[in-house]
């Protein structure tokens, strides 16, 4: 039943998009889960607009997951939840708790931060297919859609990649009843940079007009074929800085979105807006009466500078605090995530202010200190806190920029902080004080994984 709904919801959204009625389209019963033989041939219009707008739904079915789990692990939240302790004793790693294949929240197939980002890559693969194999497009319109499906693609193959790390992934999945070999981190980030660059080059012949479909209100302000071409290099200065290409980072920026006198809260997002579609996972009630919600940690807290306005504006201080007992102490929350005005909030995938810290952290790495001072200041000078005033060899202003992305980037749905102290080889510096647990370096990968090899094998 939940999956049906979940259909009929993403079909009225489309319908509410296109102005007509999806259940007089009886090619395509479900825009998630197209039949790969109803659109691999001659696809219509409708089928192509169908498989986009599923895409932007499959692309946010990751938020959830990775949003309360990951920024756990970063210690950037605690997800309180009275009803089943296991949020609090087996993502904080309390008694010595480690994950394992079929690990709590996570289940036998990898959830929010497996299976669901592979149904993106599926669907993605889906739509380039059916893109090619129409005459109903032109080739500007070809390629426009399979730059946004590899671009979709790309970000999506980040997440499993982030969450089991060292362990490795599949990139080759365009046959899902034969799937590739894993292969490391390395490699799958290697795979996640050429497949931005394919959308590059896709959006370069795609002309300079509108996009050709509609896309979602995420994307409002970034409709045209260059603005999502510069989000798509968004996306790559990201992927650089996991590959430590910090000239690729800089290239990539030059021609993303980012504007160093703008909007620090420029971008796409994961649109929100109530029946029939969903709400906003992460709000929650500011001071309501409950025993399960997202809380900041104490240590974001207790380590914040005075007066920054990132403090004022993201953590909202509750007249009750939220008390949850677990098996190793209990955990006192008290404040609230205070960005989301409202349920139907949507919640942005990558920022202007992400992009100004991912060139101060370029330039840095690159030992071009006054340009990365530059940068952090535009940051600093943001949250009112002043100019930077330390130290500019290079470890010290690593230092200062993880600071920065630490509150510029809290609790955003990737994980950042999780992220960035594993790359830099600091998981250490996570502090496990408040909870007694430990931090997670990578997860196995999901039981599920494992369960199709035997079957596939024998």
């Amino acid at each position: 039943m939940k999956n049906i709904n979940k259909i009929l919801g993403a079909m009225a959204m489309s319908a509410l998009m296109l102005g007509c009625n999806p259940l007089q389209l009886d090619t395509i019963d479900d825009p998630n889960n197209p039949s790969i033989e109803s659109v691999s041939s001659n696809a219509s219009r409708e089928q192509i607009q169908f498989l986009l707008t599923g895409l932007e739904f499959r692309h946010r079915g990751y938020v959830t997951n990775v949003s309360q789990a990951w920024n756990t692990f970063g210690r950037e939240v605690w997800y309180l939840n009275a009803s089943d302790p296991r949020f609090q004793t087996d993502w904080l790693g309390q008694a010595g708790r480690i994950p394992d294949r079929s690990y709590f929240g996570f289940g036998n197939t990898g959830g929010g931060s497996w299976a669901a980002p592979y149904q993106a890559v599926n669907q993605a693969n889906v739509l380039v297919t059916a893109a090619g194999n129409t005459n109903t497009l032109s080739p500007e319109e070809t390629s426009a859609v399979s730059g946004f499906a590899l671009m979709i693609q790309a970000y999506q193959f980040m997440i499993p990649a982030n969450f089991v790390y060292d362990n490795g992934i599949r990139i080759d999945v365009t046959d899902p009843l034969n799937p590739g070999p894993f292969v490391g981190y390395d490699a799958a980030m290697d795979h996640v940079a050429g497949l931005l660059e394919q959308a590059d080059a896709s959006f370069a012949t795609a002309g300079a007009g509108e996009f050709p479909f509609t896309l979602t209100s995420g994307f409002s302000g970034f409709t045209s074929v260059p603005a999502l071409r510069q989000v798509n290099q968004a996306i790559l200065a990201r992927a650089n800085a996991y590959r430590n290409n910090w000239q690729g980072v800089l290239t990539a920026l030059e021609g993303s979105f980012m504007n160093l006198g703008g909007n620090l809260q420029a971008g796409p997002a994961h649109p929100f807006t109530g029946p029939p579609d969903a709400f906003n996972p992460l709000y929650y009630v500011p001071d309501a009466a409950v025993n399960t919600i997202i809380v900041v940690h104490p240590s974001v807290l207790a380590d914040a500078t005075p007066g920054d306005l990132r403090v004022a504006s993201k953590f909202f201080e509750r007249e009750v605090p939220v008390t949850i007992t677990t098996d190793a102490t209990p955990l006192v929350g008290t404040h609230q995530d205070a960005r989301w005005p409202t349920n139907t909030a949507p919640i942005p995938f990558i920022r202007n202010e992400e992009l100004i810290l991912l060139k101060a952290e370029a330039h840095a790495n690159l030992n071009q200190s006054e340009l990365a001072v530059e940068a952090i200041n535009i940051i600093r000078n943001a949250a009112g806190i002043g100019a930077y005033g330390g130290a500019t060899d290079q470890a010290a202003l690593i230092d200062e920029i993880l600071y920065q992305r630490r509150y510029s980037l809290w609790a955003e749905p990737w994980g950042h902080r999780w992220i960035d102290a594993r790359r830099y080889d600091r998981l250490d510096d996570i502090s496990t004080d408040f909870d007694q647990g430990t931090v997670f370096r990578q997860f196995p990968h999901p039981q599920a994984e494992l369960n199709w090899d035997q079957y596939a094998g024998g």
